[in-house]
């Protein structure tokens, strides 16, 4: 039932116009993120925001562990929010590992979606010598892991100004490490596992949906080499590096990454 979808990742409509924009949340994040940027659409679009199973307000009563065991349970979550509210020409606005769930959902069913946006995208976190740089060795991933296990909030503390890499904005810093701690941690660990083991460098050929790269110039999760090999291997995208530094910039630049999302979707669609 439509309901029964739109209760369990609590999802909120706003906006006066009629083209849905749905905007996807990152690990260990929710909906809220994506306040600073989202009033400046509701003029124009029809503004989707939810929280994944498992994040947020969703139902957690929800949250099956073999559905999420993999980003595609991720996908589905996206479809079934589209099914319920017969959404069409969809512009999916994906933070982080939401660029890759949104890219999946785009595959299965590209005739829902008009553009994707990606922002601060990666199809691999893992460096695979000798020709891709993802930023991270297996190693590190394991010992963040591992990190998680033994010391949830230690972790959640060192990772949270790491990702957002904003010194100057501590309160940044302090509500993404808040975000984390509000998590479930035993689905948190599984779906930081999913999302760092994840590895969608041979879905990219697949896309047909046209997309906008949004790359921050500084960024130690997504490094500039992830988007340039995004751009490679995605045909019509477009990629876009800001001046924003970090892994967040809708929450620590969100004026410049409205005008460059603004900027993408004020272009003649491509054919």
């Amino acid at each position: 039932m439509a309901n029964d979808v739109l209760s369990r990742n609590n999802v909120k409509v706003t906006g006066r116009g009629t083209q849905p924009i749905l905007f996807a949340h990152g690990f260990g994040c929710d909906q809220n993120m994506w306040r600073f940027v989202t009033p400046a659409f509701e003029a124009d679009y029809r503004v989707v925001l939810f929280d994944y199973v498992g994040s947020g307000k969703s139902d957690l009563r929800a949250y099956n562990r073999e559905r999420y065991s993999s980003l595609n349970g991720y996908a589905e979550d996206i479809l079934d929010i589209c099914r319920a509210l017969d959404l069409k020409d969809v512009i999916l606005v994906g933070h982080s590992v939401s660029s890759m769930i949104g890219l999946l959902a785009a595959i299965r069913e590209p005739e829902r979606f008009q553009r994707l946006v990606l922002v601060s995208p990666s199809p691999r976190y893992i460096n695979e010598a000798p020709d891709y740089v993802g930023g991270f060795e297996r190693a590190d991933i394991e010992e963040l892991l591992q990190t998680m296990d033994k010391n949830y909030i230690g972790w959640a503390n060192f990772l949270a100004p790491m990702v957002m890499n904003r010194p100057d904005r501590p309160e940044l810093n302090q509500e993404l490490t808040e975000s984390f701690c509000s998590t479930d941690p035993t689905i948190a660990r599984r779906f930081a596992e999913v999302t760092f083991f994840s590895d969608n460098r041979k879905d990219l050929p697949k896309l047909t949906v046209p997309s906008l790269i949004l790359q921050c110039s500084e960024d130690l999760i997504a490094p500039r080499q992830v988007g340039e090999y995004l751009h490679r291997n995605l045909t019509r995208s477009t990629l876009r590096v800001a001046r924003a530094t970090g892994h967040c910039p809708h929450m620590s630049a969100p004026e410049e990454t409205v005008s460059i999302i603004k900027d993408y979707l004020g272009q003649v669609p491509m054919s």
